[in-house]
């Protein structure tokens, strides 16, 4: 039985005085995290950060949560979750034995894993909390438990193999986070995360956060949590009509034309395409074209994604292209224009994608690339959406229509030009080999991180597909260096036999 507390108005991106006009009032009606009980370290420590009033999901979970209450919370990406659960955690957990966490917080993908770690870390004292995901070595993770880690941070797949290699065990656990449950519902990871469960404390606390609260994480609430109170704060499907969508008819082979047009007229950009195999390509394609462009799927290394990440959120990046389940971890804001390169698997997939932009009343882009027996799949869409938009086919040549003429771009960079192929990009005295040593998940990188993946079942692969394609085998074109050194081995070859 649910308890509803239900806060039916969208979460401030901040609160604080001076802000805005009216923000003093505004504030003394919202409770200070002292008056909901938090302990005064953290309140110092969250108001070192500049945050010194709670947003809404905190101010509605967190005196439930310090009072040992399981707490179940709908609320979107950016309404300040980690902090309505971090802070009860940090305040109601005990110091843990080497390898033995007396809390732990389950999430599914690395990015987000590491973005808790961060978060938690800024408040929570004595506390020793580290993180445990696939797509790295063992060694750190596994030194960092034998020394004794309080607060858990874990993605479930790497979890459950180092609960296998006896590296770490969750009897003493008592303090539970299941966050963005409906993404690892949508990944297939929850018969990994019923497993842990079960593993936990029979007397634990449990706190599950998610965007929606249907289908398998409904189940997953009754039978993992004790009379949760339920609070709910934002919309249940955000709302993307607020940017500017485009869909535009092209032959196969002239996708790349219109994502070098959007990302031309509105960077930073998130491209998405449904595979590994296929964002690496088109990183590659754009990074020829003359864009500094990177890959991020679960086939890279956690070094190679994070290195992506932090250049795509410095503005040295223009177009990130990402694989749905990568694109999970990524929340950064500023980006001006998506690109759905393949289709979204559904309507939910579109607006999952599609909410990457126009964000906190900002403008944004989408552009939906549309083959001709795909049309009947975006019309679907559009209906569940709520969108109207024409399909501009440019098959025929006929349509002189730019993509977008009046969307932003960040602020003090200038606007990328492509070069043309017969130069090569050394325009700006920089050589496309040179680029692509430098460009994330090209190459040796790439295929490093699909066989660190190889060995680290769910955690490590993000449950993503790859398409099928297996690393560069050395059949038909690939990188200038990987030629030479097949040519040097075969010549080695040849003397030998001589």
């Amino acid at each position: 039985m649910w308890l509803l507390v239900e806060v039916d108005h969208h979460p401030p991106d901040h609160i604080d005085a001076g802000d805005v006009a009216g923000a003093e009032s505004d504030i003394m009606t919202t409770p200070s995290f002292a008056d909901l009980g938090v302990p005064d370290f953290i309140c110092s420590a969250l108001e070192q950060r500049g945050i010194t009033h709670p947003f809404q999901i905190q101010a509605a979970t967190v005196a439930d949560a310090l009072a040992g209450r399981d707490v179940c919370g709908r609320a979107p990406t950016g309404s300040g979750k980690t902090i309505a659960f971090g802070v009860p955690l940090v305040a109601t957990t005990e110091r843990a034995e080497p390898g033995r966490p007396r809390a732990l917080v389950l999430a599914p993908t690395r990015e987000l894993a590491d973005q808790i770690t961060a978060e938690l870390r800024s408040f929570s004292g004595r506390l020793r909390v580290d993180a445990v995901y696939g797509g790295v070595g063992y060694g750190k993770q596994v030194s960092a438990l034998r020394r004794g880690v309080d607060i858990l941070v874990a993605c479930p797949g790497r979890l459950e193999d180092l609960i296998q290699r006896r590296d770490v065990q969750l009897g003493d656990v008592d303090n539970v986070v299941l966050d963005e449950a409906d993404r690892m519902a949508d990944m297939g990871f929850l018969p990994v995360v019923r497993r842990l469960l079960d593993q936990t404390s029979a007397d634990r606390r449990t706190m599950l956060f998610s965007a929606t609260l249907d289908g398998d994480v409904a189940k997953l609430t009754r039978d993992y949590q004790r009379d949760p109170v339920l609070h709910e704060v934002g919309d249940e499907t955000p709302d993307v009509t607020s940017a500017e969508h485009r869909f535009v008819m092209v032959e196969r082979l002239d996708r790349n034309s219109i994502v070098a047009e959007t990302v031309n007229e509105a960077w930073p950009s998130i491209v998405f395409t449904r595979t590994r195999h296929g964002a690496d390509r088109l990183a590659r394609q754009l990074t020829k074209l003359g864009f500094a462009a990177s890959p991020i799927h679960g086939g890279l290394n956690q070094n190679a994604r994070n290195r992506a990440l932090d250049a795509f959120s410095d503005g040295k990046v223009h177009a990130l292209v990402a694989t749905d389940v990568a694109a999970r971890g990524i929340h950064v804001d500023g980006v001006a224009s998506v690109v759905h390169y393949d289709p979204p698997e559904d309507h939910k997939t579109y607006i999952h994608r599609s909410g990457r932009t126009a964000r906190a009343g900002a403008g944004g882009l989408v552009v939906s690339i549309v083959q001709p027996d795909q049309r009947s799949d975006y019309r679907k869409i559009q209906r569940k959406v709520g969108l109207d938009e024409q399909v501009d086919d440019r098959r025929s040549g006929d349509s002189t229509e730019a993509v977008s003429a009046s969307v932003p771009t960040l602020a003090g960079v200038d606007k990328p030009k492509p070069h043309p192929r017969s130069n090569n990009g050394r325009k700006n005295g920089t050589s496309n080999r040179n680029r692509n040593r430098n460009s994330n998940g090209n190459g040796r990188g790439s295929r490093q991180g699909q066989g660190a993946n190889r060995t680290d079942r769910a955690g490590g692969a993000d449950g993503e597909r790859s398409g099928g394609q297996r690393p560069h085998s050395g059949k038909g074109p690939g990188p200038k260096s990987s030629n030479r050194n097949r040519n040097r081995n075969r010549n080695a070859g040849s003397q030998r036999t001589r």
